[in-house]
């Protein structure tokens, strides 16, 4: 067997789903981009992708719709499910109410911006890189990833509350214009800038207590002090308030 180009061993298993029968009761575009996939299947009915993933722009009100045709042109008799994404994972710019169907593990980046979520119930609970959920219709992160590995973006949402955000981002973290009145549940840690700008903040409380960046804090209806700022959170970078 051949060592694949991410460690994988090349064997009967892994296929590219084009080598399966075509259906006609999809999405074409969205059956041409997953037939396109190298997939590897690791139990029954549950897959690695290896490589990037594009369901961007599609249409799509469900991840699920990608699971259903993955099980129909496989010839599944049992569900099937993502597992691990050896790459990118691109589903922005859809009609996504949730998450349910996205794959457990992203190797590099999640983009699921620009969409209808009311929930991120079903996000991956790891992404090796950024995670961008911005541009949609979140009150609260519940159901955020548990492990971020660079940035975690989450402005122009609804956002009253960050309850569900990792509790370490290594990257940057953007809650900017949303409606919070507090940062209450924001990240402990954030490795690189924070952004809590263009909100309802009359309070700082809950802010992270390391910012390796520039913490901003401005256009809110209180006008925090430089000091007030450092008294809560070691900052790293400059402070804009």
């Amino acid at each position: 067997m051949l060592e694949g180009r991410y460690g994988y061993k090349r064997d009967t298993n892994m296929k590219k789903l084009s080598d399966f029968h075509t259906i006609r009761s999809a999405n074409t575009e969205l059956i041409k981009r997953v037939s396109s996939l190298m997939f590897i299947e690791v139990g029954d009915g549950v897959y690695d992708i290896l490589g990037d993933v594009d369901f961007g722009d599609l249409g799509l009100s469900s991840l699920l719709e990608v699971t259903a045709l993955l099980k129909e042109l496989t010839s599944s008799k049992i569900s099937v499910r993502i597992r691990k994404v050896q790459g990118n994972f691109n589903c922005s710019d859809n009609n996504l109410t949730d998450l349910k169907g996205a794959p457990e593990y992203v190797k590099e980046n999640f983009k699921c911006y620009s969409n209808k979520l009311g929930t991120l119930e079903g996000a991956p609970k790891y992404v090796g890189g950024h995670f961008w959920c911005d541009r949609n219709n979140l009150k609260n992160l519940i159901g955020a990833p548990q492990y971020i590995g660079k940035g975690f973006y989450c402005s122009f949402n609804q956002l009253v509350s960050l309850e569900g955000a990792p509790k370490r981002v290594e990257g940057g973290f953007d809650c900017s214009t949303n409606q919070l009145q507090t940062l209450q549940g924001a990240p402990e840690y954030v490795g690189s800038d924070f952004d809590c700008s263009d909100n309802a903040l009359v309070s700082l409380e809950g802010a992270p207590k390391y910012v390796g960046g520039v913490f901003e804090c401005g256009f809110n209806p209180k006008e925090f002090t430089v000091e007030e700022v450092r008294k809560l959170v070691n900052v790293g970078g400059g402070i804009q308030t």
